[in-house]
């Protein structure tokens, strides 16, 4: 019995969700976006409630996976998804410039990635870096592509970390 795929969304103010065949759209206040489910996963709106069914047991993955992505919908069009990264190092610096982020990450060149269409990207300092976007896997997809630049060493810290993130440090070699 999925726990996640049987619980009631709650559709708020401003939301509107719509159910054509097997794609769900979801509008809100900051945006739309639509995704499509499986044939046997059935989503049914009344009101502001919002349940999602399956047909038999063994559509039991994507009956959870379905919930928990209209969910993210819902959250997404009203408050919106938010990553923060920082920069750690001597010299590791976060530039934006027009619609391409150059990242200093101790390479003998700068790294430029292209922002995506849906992102928006906001530096108040140069090794401060925040993602924000509507599209949850957009929003963490793009952050873990920038963190991959330079991953976190364990040794001394550097390189380029979420904000929460914790890295675990080695102690190193010891003089004999």
């Amino acid at each position: 019995m999925s726990r996640i795929g049987n619980r009631i969304l709650s559709i708020p103010e401003g939301v509107t969700v719509e159910v054509d065949g097997n794609i769900v759209r979801v509008t809100g206040p900051k945006g739309n976006l639509s995704t499509e489910v499986n044939r046997n996963i059935t989503v049914k709106v009344d009101g502001d409630k919002l349940s999602v069914e399956r047909k038999n047991d063994n559509f039991k993955a994507y009956h959870g996976t379905a919930n928990a992505n209209i969910a993210n919908m819902i959250t997404g069009v009203t408050k919106g998804f938010e990553k923060k990264l920082e920069a750690v190092g001597v010299g590791y610096r976060f530039q934006l410039k027009g619609n391409t982020l150059v990242v200093s990450a101790g390479y003998s060149h700068p790294v430029e990635m292209e922002i995506p269409a849906g992102i928006q990207l906001e530096s108040p300092s140069n090794t401060e870096l925040f993602v924000r976007g509507i599209d949850r896997q957009l929003v963490g997809n793009f952050a873990a592509n920038v963190r991959d630049i330079r991953r976190p060493e364990p040794y001394k810290g550097k390189g380029i970390r979420y904000a929460d993130e914790h890295v675990r440090r080695k102690e190193g070699k010891k003089a004999a």
